[in-house]
């Protein structure tokens, strides 16, 4: 009985140490990282209405499209001449990355001496988002000169840059 006592106590040790041998695992993990390419955004060409007359009576617009289409409304005529152009930029980053694209939304003013008109409803293409096939994309933006009747003639420039911001989605 007594050899029959030590054996009993000799494998609960055992099995003691086996149980606790058994139920530790051990496994691995790698750490990883990804720097991505900063998005950027590059002007390529400024916004452009072209040259316009006006009537001496009626305020009218001038629009131009995200794709430069240029059109007129009320007391505003479309002149020949002069540069005509939505904004063209260059957006650069991670091939195939969806961006998120931000326009002005409120009224941007432009002004030759003490004269001024607004620039408003601005649109872009693409729009909300663009993608960046290849890792490159190319973003216009067109909008809407609300003009004035008997709109004082000069050359109406930004005196402060408009907006307009991407970002990875």
């Amino acid at each position: 009985m007594k050899l029959m006592s030590k054996f009993l106590a000799i494998s609960i040790v055992l099995l003691a140490f086996s149980a606790a041998t058994i139920a530790q695992v051990t496994t691995t993990a790698t750490a990883n990282a990804t720097i991505i390419v900063p998005i950027t955004i590059t002007k390529t060409a400024d916004l452009n209405f072209g040259n316009l007359y006006v009537s001496a009576t009626v305020a009218g617009t001038a629009v131009i499209t995200p794709a430069g289409a240029r059109s007129a409304t009320g007391g505003v005529g479309l002149a020949p001449g002069g540069t005509v152009g939505a904004a063209s930029f260059t957006v650069q980053g991670i091939a195939d990355a969806v961006y998120t694209i931000t326009i002005p939304s409120a009224d941007h003013t432009i002004n030759s001496g003490a004269n001024t008109m607004t620039v408003n409803v601005f649109q872009s293409n693409p729009t909300p988002t663009g993608t960046l096939t290849l890792g490159t994309s190319t973003l216009t933006v067109g909008a809407t000169l609300n003009v004035n009747a008997a709109q004082v003639g000069g050359i109406y420039a930004s005196t402060t840059p408009f907006d307009v911001t991407v970002n990875y989605q």
